[in-house]
């Protein structure tokens, strides 16, 4: 069809190869990406985990990629297998024809013999990969926003969809298929209905899951670079951090006159105080000695140093509003909401889409990497790096504001 958009790289490669007739290479696409069978969300509540075939009328059982899918809605959800699952489970009762993304350029109606289903098989076991890559930029050309505030918003959680091979703009989510995305929910967030959801989704928006730890070093060294408007030392900044706990500890052993009268407070133990005092100056020296490695490998410029770690919350704020969605814990307004409230939270706090990828990559190794610089690191530095060079990605056509 002349003029045709398809909506990501999949479907593109599916029309090429039908265009040119060359059922091979169709069959090498499709092999590689995930095919997805809509499913009564009751159904599949009432018996998660299995996938049951409703061919249509005419005796076909309809697939779809993922760049076809529609929006998702409280009634169906979308399971989603490979081609080679479909050869090991097809049996001679099943529909005569597999039917690929009917309605549209790219479709394919395939028999389903057992020569064919051999050589599906064939096809998924030279696959070199499943679904979509992890580490590239993947985008909806069609059915996702590129431009404007909600792209922004989506952009936000880029770092997430990069690493985790998904569509950075998919706002009308469905993610790997709804069972999996339920599980992921509950196995990574002990979430498991819509309050916890909703919960988890607010507290990541107002960065109240990340340390407040990490952010009372960072504010410190904030102000003093206000201050004094220039790089702060290393030991200047301890300093001051040890100062301003101090004061806290002796002010909060002071009385305080209240709407019921003088308060007496009790002064905090000097271990307690001391022990917090210590654990601060060792988060100062380890926040230090990752910008210096973040300068060195370009995460940051030569006198950049981290304002923030909310981006490491804002981020996935991004993402667990499109998670919601996909686990129908909430709808597409509801997660739209959340994208839109993520970006605005994002511009509040960086200046820069370089400034908050920095404070994302911060928070992400202080949380997992104990300064092993392994794959935590590695990481984010790839995302990073990819997402600020790629000429087609988000990052390099969306303004910050």
């Amino acid at each position: 069809m002349d003029g045709w958009t398809a909506p990501s790289a999949i479907e593109r490669e599916l029309y090429g190869a039908k265009c040119r007739g060359d059922w091979g290479a169709y069959l090498d696409a499709l092999a590689r990406a995930r095919l997805f069978l809509a499913q009564p969300r009751a159904r599949a509540d009432a018996e998660p985990g299995s996938v049951r075939f409703f061919p249509t009328p005419r005796g076909a059982l309809v697939v779809q990629t993922a760049g076809t899918l529609p929006a998702p809605t409280p009634e169906t959800v979308y399971e989603s297998q490979g081609l080679g699952w479909f050869a090991k489970v097809w049996t001679p009762a099943d529909p005569a024809h597999l039917a690929v993304n009917p309605g549209t350029p790219c479709e394919a109606y395939l028999t389903t013999t057992p020569a064919d289903l051999a050589r599906w098989r064939a096809h998924a076991e030279a696959a070199p990969s499943f679904g979509l890559p992890p580490g590239g930029v993947h985008a909806l050309f069609t059915g996702g926003p590129l431009h404007g505030a909600v792209a922004h918003g989506l952009a936000v959680g880029a770092h997430m969809a990069v690493s985790n091979g998904e569509f950075w703009n998919a706002l009308a989510y469905h993610g790997n298929g709804y069972g999996r995305q339920r599980a992921r929910l509950r196995d990574s967030w002990d979430i498991t209905d819509r309050e916890g959801w909703l919960h988890t989704l607010e507290q990541l928006l107002t960065a109240r899951v990340v340390s407040p730890v990490w952010e009372y070093a960072l504010r410190v060294r904030r102000v003093l670079a206000s201050d004094f408007a220039g790089p702060v030392d290393t030991e200047h900044w301890r300093h001051a951090a040890e100062a301003a706990l101090r004061r806290s500890a002796e002010l909060s052993a002071e009385p305080r006159l209240t709407p019921d009268g003088v308060t007496l407070a009790r002064p905090r133990p000097g271990a307690e105080v001391e022990g917090e005092i210590a654990g601060v100056r060792r988060l100062i020296g380890r926040i230090a000695r990752y910008e210096q490695r973040f300068r060195a490998d370009g995460l940051l410029p030569e006198d950049g140093w981290v304002r923030s770690v909310e981006a490491w919350d804002i981020g996935r704020a991004s993402q667990m509003a499109r998670w919601g969605l996909g686990a129908r814990y909430g709808d597409l307004e509801e997660a739209e909401r959340g994208v839109l409230r993520a970006g605005e939270a994002a511009r509040r706090t960086y200046r820069s889409w370089e400034e908050f990828s920095a404070g994302y990559a911060l928070g992400r190794c202080l949380h997992f990497d104990e300064e092993a610089f392994g794959e935590w690191y590695t990481g984010a530095l790839a995302t990073h790096l990819t997402l600020t060079t790629d000429p087609a990605g988000p990052w390099r056509n969306i303004p910050w504001r």
